[in-house]
């Protein structure tokens, strides 16, 4: 199925606008993810698909067709909560069968879809028992399974991993993965995890204040931020920002704490920036402590820092540092295991002129 929001606004009876102008077109069959802070509107946008919630202003179409005002039930989807909700009571096997009992479907039919869903899931084993006796993952596992046995064409998942230990979480995105691509369905699932939402989504919608910020591939967010909130909400840990503006030839950190110079850049982008107010970003992972091979001194913008604290992570390791002097910004820098760094000592570490971001300071917004 395709969806199309268009303008799309929410605002309660209180007066909260809880969403402004939503508007995204979805392709049938892919996987979209909502991600963004808590409050920022990606758990009532899903509501408002599901029906759940009243669209204050503009359009929801399916395929074509204007639902608005179509109950849940008439719009052929199927949610996942962040709860589990599932009857203590039942077994495995009631439980994913329910729904359709009450629909007044054929037992035959049910055992067929349930026992269909089951082997997707990885229940088949467990059907006789009940929510008590399983793991978190199991039970999230019961809860798929319920929307899958509907043969929904839209499946809606509101932080259906949450619940869920570190370790459940990684094994369960995975498995999600592998459950769109089996059934087929149009998926539309809303974290707050930007790590799940890189790892599973074709594209990502990132919200805030109820606004979308932008949208595009995981690549596409990773590399090409368009604002300053993309670009340090995606990423872990996020991007590095220095408040700066141009003086003559360099880039001059606004508490003076180090200058770059702007030649790498070429006179038409430095033009850019000129009499702006600066934010200079880099990612952690983009740092080299040496020259990177392939590139010259005029490739590369030289830093300095002084290293506060380091964390090992076992393969690798994060620095965190004050650029240029102990009064400067902070920044944390990713490492190899094996360099060796002690608090208070200088630290120097260059970045590809490819891989530095400019943003304007006022508008927030990146400078191409």
């Amino acid at each position: 199925m395709a969806l199309e929001l268009k303008h799309v606004t929410k605002i309660y009876d209180n007066g909260f606008q809880a969403v402004t102008d939503f508007n995204l077109e979805i392709k049938d069959k892919e996987f979209i993810c909502l991600v963004g802070p808590s409050g920022c509107g990606k758990s009532t946008t899903l509501r408002m698909i599901a029906g759940l919630e009243t669209i204050t202003d503009g359009e929801f179409n399916i395929n074509g067709v204007k639902v608005n005002d179509l109950s849940p039930r008439q719009r052929g989807i199927a949610m996942v909560f962040q709860s589990y909700a599932l009857y203590p009571t039942l077994t495995v096997y009631e439980n994913m069968a329910f729904g359709l009992e009450l629909a007044g479907f054929d037992q035959d039919v049910i055992k067929q879809r349930v026992d269909e869903a089951a082997k997707i899931l990885g229940l088949t084993e467990y059907l006789d028992r009940k929510p008590k006796n399983l793991s978190g993952g199991q039970r999230q596992r019961v809860a798929l399974g319920r929307a899958i046995i509907r043969h929904a064409d839209i499946f809606l998942m509101d932080e259906p991993l949450s619940n869920l230990d570190a370790k459940q979480r990684v094994n369960m995105r995975s498995e999600l993965v592998k459950i769109h691509r089996s059934v087929g369905a149009t998926t539309i699932y809303v974290t707050h995890d930007q790590i799940e939402a890189m790892t599973m989504s074709d594209r990502i919608v990132v919200m805030s204040l109820g606004k979308v910020q932008q949208v595009g591939t995981p690549k596409e967010l990773y590399f090409h931020p368009k604002n300053l909130f993309v670009a340090g909400f995606i990423g872990d840990p996020p991007m590095n920002f220095l408040n700066s503006h141009v003086e003559g030839k360099q880039i001059v950190a606004d508490d003076n704490s180090i200058t770059l110079p702007v030649a790498p850049l070429g006179k038409e982008f430095v033009s850019k920036l000129e009499g702006k107010s600066l934010v200079v970003a880099y990612r952690p992972e983009h740092v080299y402590y040496e020259i990177p091979e392939g590139s010259t001194a005029k490739d590369c913008f030289e830093f300095k820092g002084v290293v506060e604290v380091s964390e090992l992570l076992g393969d690798v390791q994060n620095i965190y540092i004050t650029v240029g002097n102990a009064q400067g910004a902070k920044a944390v820098l990713k490492a190899g295991p094996n360099l060796v760094t002690k608090p208070g000592a200088e630290i120097k570490y260059f970045v590809k002129k490819e891989d530095m971001h400019f943003f304007d300071a006022i508008s927030q917004d990146v400078i191409e």
